[in-house]
């Protein structure tokens, strides 16, 4: 058999290459054409019987290639091994090795289980899975430790280095930490790819050196229920506003500009009509208890479409309203309302177990990864429907120890 042969050969079936034993041209045809490819034909010397290996289509591997590889398969049959039993024993061995490498998700968990006994409380432990699942889990959490890269970790960091630097440098630390048990536990070999020691020291720039980024102030989450409390026992139409942005988590655009058509109390949604969103797209709202009781309130008194109307009654308010609130409650005039997003983020990454698409589903984030925007093209309304009740369940719950500082504060 030539070359050519091979590569024109219209004889449907096998043809013995003549010079290979064993190896055989295979001819099929097709819809466009002819498909021809190489077959190992041989009698296994374990068990006697007749056994066949495909070697693959003539266009990747040609005539000499094949009987290089038929001949190293006929010596092993002469060494009294069966060609296919080796190869199905690799791809097994093989197999097993992938199943026993931990994932950096399953090495973290380990690594948690270890090191919090050298921490003080289960808030620690917490904060420190917390800041893994937001911003780690999403593309590391996956992958063999043995294969996370340099690269990879510092795609990960790079985004919230220079904007969140506090919360980046502690997750840097931490997947650092995983990676060094892993090493310890010899599941990979070589330089720890979140080392500041190796070339991501110098890809990013140093921590200490980064200007302060001045984020919108937010009130701390533990003490949203006391701000609540506060709130309700002002009048007005602006203190609703606020509480309901609140437990919405929206931005005050978006809840100053609510329209009464926007609303479905029977669905317990607030649908966002895309020119109204940041984003450009809309957004559905899974409305709790206690923004359903706001709404109804609010209809009571319906003076125009706009949900929360100006004193004129013609129109939505304006955004001062919101702030002329929180100017006047003492302990608070630091904060603003768009702060209370954060508010919520922190809540949530801190102290559920929901996902970060979900949390970031709920704050109406662009989504800027093509492969997790594809992931995320639901937006999970029942999940966030949970969140969302959570949410107000937290805000309407004392928080222990919140409550004494509180009243102390208004003692003094």
């Amino acid at each position: 058999m030539t070359a050519r042969q091979v590569e024109t050969s219209t004889k449907v079936g096998y043809t013995a290459d003549g010079k290979q034993p064993g190896l055989n041209l295979q001819v099929t045809p097709g819809a466009s054409g002819y498909a021809r490819s190489w077959v190992f034909r041989y009698t296994s010397p374990t068990s006697g019987k007749r056994r066949e290996i495909g070697l693959g289509p003539v266009s990747v591997r040609g005539l000499a290639a094949a009987r290089d590889l038929a001949g190293q398969l006929r010596a092993q049959i002469l060494s009294g091994l069966d060609p296919k039993e080796e190869r199905d024993q690799v791809k097994a061995t093989r197999a097993s090795a992938v199943r026993d490498r931990l994932t950096f998700e399953q090495a973290a968990a380990q690594c948690i289980a270890t090191k919090q006994h050298e921490w003080k409380n289960e808030k620690h432990r917490h904060q420190w899975a917390a800041t893994l699942k937001t911003y780690a889990y999403p593309s590391l959490g996956a992958l063999p430790v043995d294969q996370i890269t340099m690269e990879q970790v510092l795609a990960v960091l790079e985004p919230i280095w220079t904007t969140k630097t506090e919360t980046a440098t502690r997750l840097r630390q931490r997947i650092e930490t995983v990676m060094d048990w892993a090493k310890a536990r010899k599941l990979f070999t070589g330089d720890n790819p979140a080392s500041l020691k190796g070339g991501l020291g110098q890809l990013l720039p140093k921590a200490s050196k980064i200007a302060k980024v001045q984020h919108q102030p937010a009130l701390p989450y533990q003490e949203v229920h006391a701000f609540a409390q506060a709130l309700r026992r002002k009048r007005g139409i602006s203190p609703k506003a606020f509480e309901f942005l609140i437990l919405t988590a929206a931005r005050s655009g978006e809840v100053l500009g609510a329209k009464w058509d926007e609303i479905d109390l029977a669905a317990k949604v607030w649908t966002i009509p895309a020119e109204r969103m940041k984003a450009g797209r809309e957004h559905r709202v899974p409305l709790s208890a206690r923004a359903i009781t706001i709404i109804m309130e609010m209809q009571a008194g319906r003076q125009c479409d706009y949900v929360f109307p100006d004193p004129s009654g013609k129109k939505g308010m304006s955004n001062g309203a919101l702030l002329a609130v929180i100017k006047g409650m003492a302990g608070y005039t630091a904060y603003v309302p768009h702060g209370f997003r954060s508010t919520f983020r922190d809540w949530a990454a801190e102290t559920t177990n929901f996902a970060n698409e979900t949390l970031e589903l709920a704050l109406a984030h662009t989504i800027r990864d093509k492969a997790e925007a594809a992931y995320r093209r639901q937006d999970q309304l029942e999940k966030r429907v949970a969140l969302m009740e959570q949410w107000a369940g937290y805000i309407n719950r004392p928080q222990v120890g919140i409550a004494a500082v509180q009243l102390g504060l208004a003692i003094a």
